[in-house]
């Protein structure tokens, strides 16, 4: 990350950060709303809650609910209405923060793959897809029904063909539509449901009124016992109840499926979201309140109790309310038309959100990539907005063959598709931010209390529903002979069964990202080993979408002299291949670097070891394009590495980056965190400008942060990004894995975009008496001093058992110097960890190790040190070189 340019400099070359942003500070490209290809902005805050009520079709859902809820309850029925919508309200809320964070069209999945990992986030997909396929087939055949019935055609409307033809024309009709553009469909649905609403208002007030005017024997006045929950039966009625009412809810979070359509898309769809639950309360306890005074709760007549209407109370009372001449003819018409355009409109608004899904999910790689394509005029997914068409018009085709019965059960099915993901998304909110929950008491209420609230109630009606009620095989018109279980009810045979399908291709679809994971983790250090130089702490966050996965790494390597390398580096792909490219770098890094490698020279043969293995990906996969060529994976994805090595002898420490790698600085003594202005080089594999060294001088306990781009890529933008990052640095420097944990925290209160890697170090420096140094010149009779003062100094230290291999160490390795080489030599021993001898001369051959014969006058003195020695080898300097060997200590 390259930061800008200013006039003064501090004196260790890096611009300061005291703890929030500066007006300079860089920009770096984020990943928000419309990033897949959408139309940005095209709907407001009227379209979207217009949609999100649109959805529900509050005047079917209405219809087919209330008398179910009559049957469980009876008078009560007003008040479980109510008490339906506080477990939506409290997955509103979910959605709401969810959103805020994150948003992505793919909702339920995007969020519950980044909370708790690919395959329940993909289940999280299916069960929307799940509910809403088997709603779309289930309202296009109340359309069919509904148009015969406006026309008169009420023999043709209980026919089991027509019905499915004029349904399946309704789903053509609407996909179209949906297709064409968002603009047009919100056009669409604040026309209908403007309509929907009014005659709904119009309906509940002339019932209201009649049933204290003029009503029929069976109206009834309004009594407060109708909101008393206490006075329902029993506590299998009430839950039994409440399940029913929750249908008539379901269908607002549209609003937040087309987020990225939205303008203001991380605020309006969840504010949208709770104002579109909060009317359909408004509408839905007033109409309920309405009809039942007006029609009462008999089960004969007009009663709300008859099981004959149960499937539709308002096409039989529209007559009755409006009467049946002069303008109550239309009234009544108009009423079944009101259901009519409330189906077709949650129809086409069922396939926005279904098609958004799909199309995340395919974007995100969870489904065939053909699906993630959008159309370059409308700017709509293309193939899944078809595709879910087609697929709800095979599904209504295929029920309405096997059986009209099994297709009535399987609306039934659908509650159990929508306790699964709205629980889940409710449970999600809580993982998600997890770590910010003790933050405020908003954070805490917000986004812990009220959605694990609302995900528990919605988890007790999954349970209820699926294990209780729908599995009785006297539930329904259907039930199934199932081995070992026996008879169940046809409406969990299909809401368990296809639920059970999403496990199966999940465990098929997700089984790469599960495999890159896992090499990813492998590939990464285990647990970092102490080092003399530096504390070491550091976190790895991987992103859980499918294309999260991707190549960010980082190490702390053991130099000699004890040095200590420290590398982050990022491939900028994703899955298997990008996992992998990170591994062969990652080991390459560490060879290079033990060779004890300049941090520019480092990079620029890991550049050329980018550049030869895109060569060498030519012969493997053929030539592409005008140039021929295919480059690797490296290549093609792009790789960003910062290494550093710090002396903690001298206290300075050396970094070159290739990409846009950075690090923060925070002095011991001081509260401003800096961020060291580093040579800009290109991206290995690329070619370009030449990568440069920069060279710091850090007083012992200086804390650096080495990170990558997605520890930093937040909603909020960079500047708050660096800026939290350099207020927790400050507040948390005395503990390092306690900043590590805040930081995350901070940066990242869900998993972000993009992989993130943090490697936090605090410098040390050896004591004086831990080394010595001193300078021989050119001349063979300075090797007996030079032994005679490693004797003297081993003494001081206590090392007199090592003095033996020491002396013999110390007289080859300068012996060799004086006559290899012109110039001063220079002894220096550590006492560290291990005993390290280092003999600097002004001569840059290395001496090899080989086996010398018997009658070899030379050759034997560097084979008997490699046998005493523990490690050794040859560091190269800008004045020569250093022969490095290092003796473990005794115990």
């Amino acid at each position: 990350m390259g930061l800008p340019e200013r006039d003064e400099k501090s004196a260790s070359g890096a611009k300061p950060f005291p703890g929030r942003p500066s007006s300079d500070a860089p920009v770096m490209p984020v990943a928000g709303a419309g990033g897949k290809g959408l139309r940005a902005g095209a709907l407001g805050l009227f379209s979207s809650v217009a949609i999100g009520m649109a959805s529900t079709a509050p005047a079917y859902s209405l219809a087919a609910t209330l008398g179910l809820i009559v049957a469980a309850v009876g008078r009560q029925t007003p008040v479980i209405t109510m008490l339906a919508f506080i477990p939506m309200l409290l997955i509103a809320y979910a959605y709401r923060e969810l959103n805020a964070s994150n948003a992505d069209c793919g909702t339920t999945f995007s969020w519950a793959t980044r909370a708790f990992g690919p395959r329940v986030g993909w289940m999280g997909g299916w069960g929307i897809i799940v509910a809403d396929i088997i709603v779309m087939a289930n309202l296009a055949e109340i359309a069919g029904i509904y148009s015969f019935r406006l026309l008169g055609y009420d023999a043709l409307a209980e026919h089991q063909v027509w019905p499915t033809l004029v349904g399946v024309m309704w789903i053509g009709v609407m996909t179209a539509i949906c297709y064409v553009g968002i603009e047009i469909s919100a056009a669409i649905q604040c026309g209908l449901l403007l309509i929907e609403v009014s005659v709904l208002l119009l309906f509940a007030a002339t019932a209201l009124i009649k049933a204290y005017t003029s009503g029929p024997q069976t109206a009834i006045h309004v009594s407060a016992s109708w909101f008393n929950p206490f006075d329902v039966p029993s506590t299998k009625a009430l839950t039994a109840g409440i399940l029913a009412a929750v249908f008539i809810y379901w269908g607002w979070d549209t609003a937040v499926t087309v987020n990225e359509e939205t303008a203001e898309s991380t605020r309006i769809p969840g504010r949208a979201a709770v104002i579109s639950t909060m009317l359909l309360l408004i509408t839905y306890a007033l109409v309920a309140t309405s009809v039942q005074a007006f029609a009462g709760v008999g089960n004969s007549g007009i009663g709300l109790g008859n099981g004959n209407n149960s499937d539709d109370v308002l096409s039989g009372l529209g007559s009755a309310v409006f009467g049946s001449h002069g303008p109550g003819i239309f009234l009544a018409k108009l009423l079944i038309f009101m259901v009519l355009t409330s189906s077709a409109a949650s129809t086409q608004t069922t396939i926005l959100p279904l098609a958004r899904t799909v199309f995340s999910m395919a974007a995100h790689k969870a489904l065939p990539s053909r699906f993630a394509r959008v159309h370059r005029r409308f700017l709509t997914p293309t193939w899944s907005t078809v595709g879910v068409g087609l697929a709800s018009i095979a599904f209504l085709v295929l029920l309405t063959v096997i059986s009209h019965d099994f297709l009535a059960d399987s609306i039934g099915s659908i509650g159990i598709a929508i306790a699964f993901y709205y629980g889940l998304t409710g449970f999600a909110c809580v993982w998600y931010y997890r770590r910010v929950l003790t933050r405020s008491r908003r954070d805490l209420l917000f986004k812990g209390l009220l959605p694990g609230l609302g995900g528990l109630m919605m988890l007790c009606l999954f349970c209820y529903a699926a294990f209780d009620v729908y599995a009785d095989p006297d539930y329904g018109k259907t039930s199934i002979d199932l081995p070992v279980i026996g008879r169940t009810g046809g409406v969990t045979v299909v809401g368990i069964g296809a639920l059970l399908i999403g496990v199966v291709l999940m465990l098929v679809v997700t089984h790469e990202h599960t495999t890159a994971l896992r090499l990813q983790r492998s590939l990464l250090p285990d647990g970092l080993p102490p080092q003399t130089a530096v504390e070491l702490a550091s976190r790895y966050v991987p992103a859980d979408s499918r294309t999260g996965v991707g190549g960010d790494w980082f190490d702390a390597i053991p130099l000699s002299g004890t040095r200590v390398g420290l590398a982050v580096g990022e491939v900028t792909g994703h899955g298997l291949r990008a996992a992998a490219a990170m591994g062969r770098l990652r080991t390459v890094v560490r060879v290079l670097a033990r060779l004890d490698l300049a941090p520019d020279e480092l990079l620029l043969r890991l550049d050329d070891m980018v550049r030869q293995a895109a060569r060498e990906e030519v012969p493997k996969h053929g030539a592409s394009g005008a140039a021929g060529k295919r480059p690797t994976d490296e290549a093609d994805l792009g790789v960003s590495c910062l290494f550093a090595v710090y002396d903690p002898v001298s206290g300075r420490c050396t970094m070159a980056r290739a990409g846009n790698p950075t690090a923060a600085v925070l002095p011991p003594d001081s509260d401003i965190v800096t961020y060291p202005e580093l040579p800009a080089g290109p991206p290995l594999g690329v070619g370009g400008l030449p990568y440069e060294s920069t060279e710091l001088q850090l007083p012992p306990g200086s804390i650096v942060a080495l990170f990558t781009d997605g520890l930093v890529q937040t909603a909020d933008g960079p500047d708050k990004a660096l800026g939290l990052l350099a207020e927790t640095l400050t507040r948390y420097r005395h503990a390092l894995e306690e900043f590590c944990d805040r930081a995350v925290a901070a940066l990242l209160p869900g998993p972000a975009n993009d992989d993130a890697t943090l490697l936090l170090v605090r410098t040390r420096v050896l004591a004086e008496d831990q080394v010595t140094v001193w300078e021989l010149p050119p001349d063979p009779a300075m090797v007996a001093d030079a032994r005679n003062t490693t004797t003297e100094q081993l003494g001081a230290w206590g090392l007199d058992d090592l003095a033996f291999t020491t002396e013999l160490i110390v007289s080859e390795l300068v012996t060799n110097a004086i006559r290899y080489a012109t110039g001063p030599v220079h002894v220096r021993l550590i006492r560290d960890r291990t005993l390290i001898c280092e003999v600097s001369d002004t001569g840059h051959t290395s001496p090899h190790l080989r086996h010398a014969e018997t009658d070899d006058e030379d050759g034997r003195g560097l084979f008997i040190i490699a046998q005493m020695a523990q490690r050794w080898g040859t560091r190269y300097t800008a004045t020569g070189k250093t022969i490095w060997v290092e003796q473990s200590l005794p115990p």
